[in-house]
């Protein structure tokens, strides 16, 4: 686009769909802002202002289809990957809540690592100790850098222990967290090892087998959970529960539906100990003094991946980035073979 058509669209309103890259997302949007904009999300949500639809699983295999999507004030939107052993490419699709038509198309790589990152570290912000200085994270896979990195954000961690089964795993994203982070970063051996003298513990995980269980969590720890999305997952075992002083969730649907430790430890509800984060943060409940442990699961939910699209429209138009592309326009279906195309 020309720069004086870019100039001419900053800070006007689109009036036709844009598509955004990668380049674009990460261009306008980091950590921090991200987590800002999802605790404004949670917090409508709690008003009746937003909602995210059920999140759809199908499995097939070893791999999954995944659609999840909600409605934040205007706008509506769904995004749709599917999770496969040779890799996926996450689209998320937004839409005028009022006519219908196309808003944005937005590439979601980043934008996933960023809404999964920052859920965790906007739950770690109001269930963790404020004291917290060391981060324990199981798992060391795509997801585990944006993890540390969110928790760092809303807490002055200056000690971060890693562990996943495999050495050069842990080397590699040892060195990567430390260039990243700044701070130090610790290899362990073991699950156990890895939460000794942690306040915070991150499991981040492809585990179908809990491996980890109470007695690994220190006193006052608070432990993010979000590896296990699927119902063929697990990754803690069921006395963790026992121990919760406050339990909460993204999406309790998408919980009671998916997640296998909470169903093994609730069945079918009602289930009066289990809170929508949405609903602590509404009600200005943060970590109670003397607490044992807390627990946040994270399944992945539409409303944070439309926070996040949301508030990237907004600053694409106010910057000039994005491409703007046509409104999809409809067409008549051609109902006999050999029939001409009519528009």
């Amino acid at each position: 686009m020309a720069s004086g058509a870019m100039a001419a669209r900053r800070g006007r309103l689109l009036t036709s769909p844009l598509w955004l890259t990668e380049q674009d997302v990460v261009a306008l949007l980091d950590l921090p802002a991200a987590i800002t904009a999802l605790e404004a999300a949670l917090r409508a949500e709690a008003a009746g202002e937003a909602a995210s639809m059920n999140k759809t699983l199908l499995q097939y295999g070893r791999a999954n289809l995944h659609a999840v999507g909600g409605k934040l004030g205007r706008l509506v939107g769904t995004k749709t990957w599917a999770h496969t052993e040779g890799g996926t490419c996450p689209m998320l699709l937004l839409w005028d809540a009022g006519t219908g038509a196309l808003v944005g198309v937005i590439e979601a790589f980043a934008l996933g690592n960023l809404r999964t990152g920052g859920i965790s570290g906007l739950a770690s912000d109001w269930m963790a100790t404020p004291a917290a200085r060391c981060l324990a994270l199981i798992g060391t896979g795509k997801q585990a850098l944006s993890q540390a990195a969110a928790v760092l954000a809303v807490r002055p961690i200056e000690r971060l222990q890693v562990f996943s089964p495999t050495a050069e795993a842990r080397a590699a994203f040892a060195a990567a967290a430390r260039a990243e982070l700044g701070i130090e970063v610790v290899e362990c051996g073991s699950t156990a090892e890895t939460c000794r003298g942690a306040q915070i513990v991150t499991l981040v995980t492809r585990a179908t087998r809990p491996i980890l269980d109470a007695a690994m969590l220190e006193p006052g720890t608070h432990l993010n959970a979000v590896g296990a999305i699927a119902p063929d997952r697990e990754e803690f075992a069921q006395d963790v529960f026992a121990r919760a002083a406050a339990i909460a969730v993204d999406n309790l649907p998408a919980v009671q539906s998916l997640s296998r430790e909470f169903i093994t430890r609730f069945g079918a509800g009602p289930w009066p100990a289990v809170q929508p984060l949405s609903q602590l943060i509404a009600g200005g409940r943060r970590r109670a003094d003397g607490a044992d442990l807390t627990l946040f699961k994270a399944m992945g939910m539409g409303l944070s991946d439309l926070a996040l699209g949301a508030e990237l429209l907004q600053r694409a138009a106010a910057r000039g980035l994005g491409r703007e592309i046509p409104q999809p326009k409809k067409a008549r279906p051609r109902l006999r073979a050999g029939a001409p195309a009519r528009s």
